[in-house]
C-alpha cells in the first residue's frame, strides 16, 4: 500500500516502511516477498508519554497486521472503528516481548519471525501463510 504521504514513512527493516500520525490510521509500504528477519524486530515511529506496558499488561491498542509475504493486511482494528483491549498473555509472542516497553500514545512497528507469530498453524481463513513474517503498525492507546 502507498499513498501520497509516502514521504512521511521510515524504514524500519529492509522492504517495510510505515508511518502516519498517532490517532489515525497508520500507511505503509511493504514490499511483498521482502527478506524475513531472523529476530524480532521493534521500531518505535512515536515515544508516548503515557502509562507503560509491562509484561503481562492488559492493554488497549489500534493495530493494522500485514503478511510480509503478500504485503496485504490481513487483519485491522482500524477497519473495525475501535480499539480492542487484550491481556499481553493471551497474544503470539511477538507481541508479548514487543508491546511491554510501549508507552501509551505510541506508535510501533513490530516485524515478528514466524515462529514468533503463529507458526506452522496460523489460524483457518486469517490469510496467513505457515511460519510467515508479520508487521503489526500498533498504536498504544491505554494501560488500565
Amino acid at each position: 500500500m502507498t499513498d501520497d504521504t509516502s514521504a512521511a514513512l521510515v524504514e524500519v527493516f529492509p522492504g517495510v516502511r510505515a508511518g502516519g500520525g498517532v490517532e489515525a490510521a497508520p500507511v505503509f509500504d511493504i514490499v511483498a516477498g521482502s527478506a524475513a528477519p531472523d529476530e524480532l524486530i521493534i521500531k518505535d515511529l512515536v515515544v508516548g508519554g503515557g502509562t507503560e506496558a509491562t509484561p503481562g499488561s492488559t492493554v488497549t491498542a489500534h493495530y493494522v497486521g500485514i503478511g510480509l509475504n503478500s504485503g496485504e493486511v490481513f487483519d485491522a482494528s482500524w477497519g473495525r472503528g475501535s480499539a480492542l483491549q487484550f491481556p499481553l498473555g493471551r497474544v503470539i509472542e511477538g507481541w508479548q516481548d514487543g508491546i511491554p516497553g510501549m508507552r501509551v500514545g505510541g506508535r510501533r512497528v513490530l516485524v515478528i519471525p514466524g515462529d514468533l507469530a503463529y507458526g506452522p498453524f496460523p489460524p483457518p481463513g486469517a490469510a496467513i501463510g505457515p511460519n510467515e513474517t508479520l508487521v503489526f503498525v500498533v498504536d498504544l492507546v491505554s494501560v488500565p
